[in-house]
C-alpha cells in the first residue's frame, strides 16, 4: 500500500487504473471506515482513502483543533482493510490559497443539520468536489451514519452530472447499538455507558410510528427521556427518507434522526424504517 501526499503524484499513481473506488474520511478511522474499504474492493479493481481533517466543514468553536487525529494508525488499518492508496494531503496541498470558490448544495443543507451548523455542507460538498477531481473515481463509498450528508453529496453528484456511482453503507454500531463515531473517543466511561440510549430512543421512535402512532407524539416522549438522562437535543424527528420533508400521507419511507449532546460531545444517529401497507402516514 502506497501513503501520497500530494495530488499530482496521485494523478500519476492513477493513471490507467481500471475501475477506482474511493472512500473519503477525516482519519480516526473505525470498522465503519473500514466496511467501506473492503465494500470497494468488491467493487473496483484499486481502492483510494483519503484522510484528512477539513477545516472549512467546522464551524467557530467547533472541534476542529481537537478532532481526533491517528495516521499511523490509520495506515495500519486501511492496510489490512484491502486499500491500496492512501492519499493523506496537508491543508497547504488541498488548499494553496485561501478558498473563494465553493460548492453551494440544494436548500437540504439548511434544515437538521445544517440549521445547527451554518456552512457544513457547503464545507463538505466542496472539499468532496475536490477530492473527486484528484482522485477521479468511478465509485465513491460514503457510511450512511452521516444520513443528511449522504442525501446531500448524491444529489451533487447527480446535479453535476458527475460520472460517479454512490454507494452507501449502512451504519455500522457496537454490541450495544451505539453507532460508531471517531468523536465517540471523546466519551467518559459514564458517557459511553448511556451513549446507546440515543439509538434506543430512535428504535423505540421506530416502532411506535410503525405501530400506528403520531410521529410528532412519538419524537416529544423521545426527547423527553433523552432530557431526562442528560442529554441535550439539537433535533430528534421523523423525516422522509427521500428528501427529509416532513412525511406526508401516503410516505412509507421514512427516517428518524437526532442529533444530540452528551458532556461535551455531539452525537447523531438515525434509523430509517418503511410503514406497513395499509398505514397512512403522520
Amino acid at each position: 500500500m502506497e501513503v501520497i501526499r500530494s495530488a499530482r503524484q496521485l494523478r500519476h499513481r492513477l493513471a490507467g487504473e481500471g475501475s477506482i473506488g474511493f472512500v473519503p474520511t477525516m482519519g480516526s478511522l473505525h470498522e465503519g471506515h473500514l466496511s467501506l474499504v473492503r465494500e470497494a474492493r468488491n467493487q473496483a479493481s484499486c481502492v483510494v482513502a483519503s484522510i484528512f481533517v477539513n477545516r472549512l466543514q467546522f464551524g467557530p468553536g467547533e472541534d476542529f483543533e481537537r478532532y481526533p487525529r491517528s495516521l499511523e494508525q490509520d495506515v495500519a488499518h486501511l492496510a489490512s482493510s484491502g486499500c491500496q492508496v492512501v492519499f493523506a494531503p496537508d491543508e497547504a496541498e488541498l488548499y494553496p490559497r485561501p478558498q473563494r470558490v465553493f460548492v453551494q448544495p440544494s436548500a437540504l443543507k439548511d434544515t437538521l443539520e445544517g440549521a445547527v451548523r451554518p456552512g457544513h455542507f457547503q464545507g463538505v460538498c466542496t472539499v468532496v468536489m475536490k477530492l473527486f477531481q484528484m482522485v477521479q473515481p468511478q465509485i465513491a463509498l460514503f457510511g450512511k451514519k452521516d444520513y443528511q450528508q449522504w442525501l446531500i453529496l448524491r444529489e451533487m453528484v447527480e446535479g453535476l452530472a458527475m460520472p460517479i456511482r454512490m454507494v452507501g453503507g449502512e451504519t455500522v454500531r457496537a454490541t450495544d447499538g451505539l453507532a460508531l463515531s471517531s468523536r465517540n473517543a471523546y466519551l467518559s466511561v459514564t458517557e459511553r455507558a448511556e451513549a446507546p440510549r440515543l439509538q434506543q430512543r430512535l428504535s423505540g421512535v421506530a416502532k411506535a410510528v410503525q405501530d400506528g402512532a403520531d410521529a410528532a407524539g412519538a419524537e416529544r416522549e423521545a426527547l423527553s427521556v433523552l432530557q431526562q438522562h442528560g442529554w441535550v437535543l439539537d433535533y430528534l424527528t421523523v423525516r422522509r427518507q427521500l428528501d427529509l420533508e416532513l412525511p406526508q400521507a401516503g410516505d412509507r419511507a421514512l427516517v428518524v434522526l437526532a442529533a444530540a449532546r452528551l458532556g461535551n460531545t455531539r452525537l447523531i444517529d438515525n434509523l430509517e424504517f418503511t410503514l406497513p401497507d395499509g398505514h397512512h402516514g403522520s
